[in-house]
């Protein structure tokens, strides 16, 4: 009897799904996503909630390289994504670009200011980088709301609705497939770049810079690179809500969402592609399904209306809490010890 995973050829070893079961669940993954938006497509809530989730993983991918994989703390998420927002919507809505140039000239605007806040990133460390890059949300909202003349101000940006070959995009079924086809592609990226010599720098500088420099690794040039890839794909996201919600608003970036993605990295798994999705989907789902348990428990209790945003708040820091006490691997550790379990039943180790 067979328990456990093993390879007779390097091919094998190097593939990046390496087990049959690995390539049925995926299978069965890809047939999920191509199959929702037509089961959903009557039901604009769930076809919301899934692009949300898709705009969501690519922002958790981006923090997760630099935070899980280079080990470089982040609390400038929300400005980041508000670089890559307003970029795309001050080209597209005052310049007359297409929306898809727009998103790639936001992605590596959004990744030369990551550059230019990582700097610090060579002399600063643990909590003294956390406030360096929480200095980055603080410059940014204070550029976007005070900068009146570019960006608006407090006032809201409308942007062109995004169309291709004359069908408008930012649809919730249009959307869907602009948005997962972008997780795609970001997800093949980022597990490939992992696979190279710049991944394995990034994860040598998190376990030990001072080791990693002495095997040849330049610090500066690799954090900077990891900034740069991070914001790429943060830009990414902010660029894909904007031209998703057709409105660009300072509100919608404050360091409220910089805590929530640092959330869901934390809750899905450091270091793991697999953890940005889960923590993604789960931190989006998490909200929604309060707010659904809040509608259903409202003719009980009437009051509850005014108490869903403190119990939306309550539930969101006691999830953080028991997940660093029981189990701060995250909902990737989970989920690899449940498949451990059946890929090495009946045995135990």
């Amino acid at each position: 009897m067979i328990s456990g995973i093993f390879h007779s050829s390097y091919e094998k070893d190097m593939a990046l799904r390496r087990t049959h079961a690995q390539k049925i669940r995926l299978v069965i993954l890809f047939l999920f996503l191509l199959a929702f938006p037509f089961i959903f497509r009557e039901n604009r809530y769930y076809l919301t909630l899934a692009n949300q989730v898709g705009i969501a993983i690519i922002g958790a991918i981006g923090l997760n390289i630099l935070v899980g994989y280079t080990g470089q703390i982040s609390l400038g998420q929300g400005g980041f994504m508000a670089v890559g927002a307003y970029t795309a919507g001050i080209l597209t809505a005052r310049l007359g670009m297409p929306w898809w140039a727009s998103t790639i000239a936001a992605c590596f605007a959004t990744a030369l200011v990551g550059v230019l806040f990582g700097i610090p990133s060579l002399r600063l460390k643990g909590l003294y980088l956390a406030i360096a890059t929480l200095s980055a949300q603080v410059i940014i909202l204070w550029i976007v709301t005070n900068w009146g003349a570019v960006t608006g101000g407090v006032e809201a940006l409308v942007v062109p609705n995004p169309t291709l070959f004359g069908v408008r995009l930012n649809s919730d079924f249009n959307f869907y497939w602009v948005t997962w086809l972008l997780v795609l592609l970001v997800t093949i990226a980022t597990v490939n770049l992992f696979r190279t010599h710049y991944g394995r720098a990034f994860i040598a500088i998190r376990d030990q810079d001072i080791a990693a420099s002495v095997m040849g690794v330049d610090l500066f040039k690799y954090k900077l690179l990891a900034f740069a890839i991070s914001s790429f794909l943060v830009g990414l996201a902010g660029a894909l809500t904007a031209h998703y919600r057709s409105i660009v608003t300072w509100e919608r970036f404050t360091v409220d969402v910089s805590v929530l993605y640092l959330a869901m990295i934390i809750i899905g798994g450091l270091g793991s592609v697999t953890g940005s999705f889960l923590g993604a989907t789960f931190m989006t789902l998490l909200p929604a399904l309060l707010t659904n348990l809040g509608r259903a428990a409202r003719g009980t209790f009437p009051a509850i209306d005014s108490l869903l945003p403190f119990i939306q708040q309550g539930t969101f820091g006691l999830v953080i809490i028991l997940f660093l006490i029981f189990e701060p691997e995250g909902l990737n550790k989970i989920w690899r010890n449940i498949k451990d379990y059946f890929r090495l039943w009946p045995f135990s180790y």
